[in-house]
């Protein structure tokens, strides 16, 4: 499902004031943070935020198995299908 992929990617400019780039522009795999897009952690809090209220996900406080889902889109996508809850 590359739909929720690049429903990702919207959010991530969106939510990040990211006027200057098109979802087509982030890649999958790339890591969202330090090399690759860049974000900090600010950006994190942000991302965290904007993915609960639009996927109605469970996000606990900051931890290594919270940070692994914010890897890459994909990563987060997956966290997305396996915890969405089921309409």
């Amino acid at each position: 499902m590359e739909n929720l992929e690049h429903e990702i990617k919207a959010l991530i400019i969106e939510s990040l004031n990211l006027e200057d780039m098109s979802p087509e522009e982030i890649d999958t795999d790339a890591p969202l943070f330090g090399e690759g897009l860049g974000l900090d952690s600010i950006d994190a809090l942000e991302l965290g935020l904007a993915i609960k209220t639009r996927f109605n996900v469970k996000l606990a406080g900051p931890s290594d198995e919270v940070k692994a889902h914010f890897k890459s889109v994909a990563t987060l996508a997956q966290f997305i299908r396996e915890n969405q809850p089921k309409e």
